[in-house]
């Protein structure tokens, strides 16, 4: 982050001389400025997605899928999604409602078994060595499943160790995650009488407790307060500028657009659009873009008696 002057601050002069004096370390460069009427201005989100998208296009790919398809009986759930994900990047998966987006991030994190196709994490296939590529990943899934008559800092531990870290570290990154997520005062309690919102983050502090080179979420944010949410989207960004790589699912476009660098758009099982979230959305907002591709602002004829007419019938 660069300080911004919010008013004209004069340079320092000699005692003596009363000539200007150049201060050995710029404001920029110390990591604490004192208070000299400048303040810390943040660089936006959406600033720091489009910086990170230009650099992530230049690391090698961790995440591959290639031509992945579902079916169930005559129902096509996924139909040959294909998809390159580059590490340090924060991809959006969006779509309507029962597009097979929870389909392909079941199928990506090794929840579900494709009916073809392939999935590779590092060069891992997700399919045939599940246990190396799953220390690899790290999951969210849209329905939690937690084992809620732990201990939040009971289910912390066992997902550590069910992960392979070692025991002399599951209690220091533990603590930190849970300092993170504002979870201290809650890890002695039952998780089943969490919130919802806290189920949510003590099941994300999960999903990255053993360090994944991957983060595959579905809805991270739902049922999550604004304020937390923020926090949330920190994390995550301090992740993916460490060198991880998130794919998240989201129906908040406006969010996506915000915080994610890629964007795939899936309709009825199938990609319809992917790319940079500036190349997807072509010079409209995303949910613009999003309303055009899936048809959504069709105007449908019916509910004319919901209107409340005299004469309806």
């Amino acid at each position: 982050m660069s300080p911004l002057s919010s008013s004209a601050v004069p340079a320092p002069r000699s005692e003596e001389t009363g000539d200007h004096v150049e201060p050995a370390i710029s404001t920029a460069e110390r990591p604490r400025a004192p208070r000299t009427g400048r303040i810390q201005v943040p660089v936006p989100s959406v600033v720091r997605a489009r910086e990170r998208g230009r650099i992530a296009a230049q690391n090698p790919v961790v995440l591959r899928t290639e031509v992945l398809t579902k079916t169930y009986g005559s129902l096509v759930a996924a139909n040959e999604v294909s998809m390159d994900v580059h590490a340090g990047s924060f991809t959006g998966v969006v779509g309507p409602n029962g597009a097979g987006k929870t389909t392909t991030l079941s199928m990506i994190s090794g929840l579900l078994r494709p009916t073809s196709g392939r999935v590779t994490v590092s060069g891992v296939d997700v399919w045939r060595d599940g246990p190396t590529a799953k220390r690899l990943i790290g999951t969210l899934p849209d329905r939690l499943r937690l084992f809620d008559r732990l201990t939040g800092a009971q289910l912390l531990y066992y997902s550590g160790v069910l992960h392979g870290v070692p025991e002399s570290s599951v209690a220091q990154r533990a603590g930190e995650l849970s300092a993170a997520f504002g979870l201290e005062s809650a890890l002695g309690r039952l998780v089943s009488d969490y919130s919802a919102g806290m189920q949510k983050k003590i099941a994300l502090a999960c999903s990255m407790i053993h360090a994944p080179e991957v983060l595959v979420l579905d809805e991270p944010f739902e049922a999550i307060d604004p304020v937390s949410a923020s926090n949330v989207t920190d994390i995550l960004e301090k992740y993916v500028s460490g060198g991880g790589s998130v794919v998240m699912s989201s129906h908040s476009l406006d969010l996506i657009q915000r915080v994610c660098d890629h964007v795939s758009i899936i309709v009825d099982g199938s990609v319809i659009a992917q790319g940079t979230v500036d190349a997807v959305r072509d010079g409209q907002s995303l949910e613009e873009r999003f309303v055009q591709l899936t048809g959504g602002g069709e105007t449908r004829k019916g509910l004319e008696w919901l209107h409340g007419s005299s004469d309806s019938e």
